[in-house]
């Protein structure tokens, strides 16, 4: 164990500040995205503590799990955008769902029942990501889904989907 992570948060906690903060987010937004270690949401987005739910996994792609905290997210605390930002140099895009899924089935006697959610296309995969909120019953608030890439090299977002405008 990292005992050096451990007696940080023991020095971190002497100052808390955060306490009694209301558990719905401040901004109203959920942000879908990579579990990369790279991407500090917080600072690259100009958020405090309390602004905003962060839900990650690899490749911060839409997954059952991630519609399900979305629809607990806006449902029951408040969200009503998404922002869903995938990233350059994803390890994601390094290797492919069969290959992954026949390793596993070869180590283990079991092939995965879960989305590996590989891509070769970050673009279209951030769009695809968006497509599956705006698509999904269960996700209330469809029309503030926004999609971007992160440039790991510049920290920079690249808009890539965004809400449809309304019909006239």
């Amino acid at each position: 164990m990292n005992q050096d992570l451990i007696e940080h948060n023991a020095k971190w906690a002497e100052s808390f500040k955060w306490a009694g903060l209301p558990t719905p987010p401040a901004r109203k937004l959920a942000i879908v995205v990579c579990m990369d270690s790279r991407i500090d949401v917080f600072d690259a987005l100009g958020l405090g503590v309390g602004e905003a739910h962060v839900i990650r996994n690899a490749g911060g792609i839409v997954t059952d799990d991630m519609i399900r905290s979305l629809t607990i997210s806006q449902r029951f605390l408040g969200t009503e955008s998404v922002f869903v930002i995938q990233h350059t140099r994803c390890g994601m895009q390094t290797f492919k769902d069969e290959d992954l899924a026949s390793t596993l089935e070869a180590e283990t006697g079991q092939r995965p029942t879960w989305l590996i959610g590989a891509f070769t296309d970050l673009d279209a995969s951030v769009r695809d990501s968006v497509e599956k909120i705006r698509t999904n019953p269960f996700v209330p608030h469809k029309d503030q889904v926004f999609g971007f890439v992160y440039d790991v090299e510049t920290g920079l977002l690249r808009e890539v989907a965004r809400p449809e405008a309304p019909a006239a």
